[in-house]
């Protein structure tokens, strides 16, 4: 990704609640930023967010063929068994979240 002096900036318009609006201008004033930039590190700090629970997702194949419980079909249906590990662990953190 090219540095933040290296983009072009593109103008975008958003639509907030009230609370939001009063949020992002607390962080704003806390970092000592713009409110524009504020909303850059929060994409930020969400697309890094995303790509390492992608990842993760995986963690729980590795070494699964050392367990005797391994399914004997995880090399052919691996998709499908990152898929169930991602809506377990959504169903906890909604649980957690609740």
């Amino acid at each position: 990704m090219p540095s933040r002096s290296n983009r072009v900036p593109e103008p975008i318009q958003v639509y907030l609640t009230r609370a939001e609006r009063g949020a992002l201008d607390e962080l704003a004033q806390e970092l000592g930023v713009s409110r524009a930039e504020v909303l850059r590190l929060g994409i930020d700090a969400l697309a890094r967010q995303r790509a390492r629970s992608f990842h993760n997702v995986f963690d729980a194949l590795v070494g699964a063929f050392e367990k005797p419980s391994a399914p004997a079909d995880l090399a052919e249906r691996h998709d499908a068994y990152a898929a169930d590990e991602v809506r377990r662990r959504s169903r906890r953190s909604q649980r957690r979240s609740s």
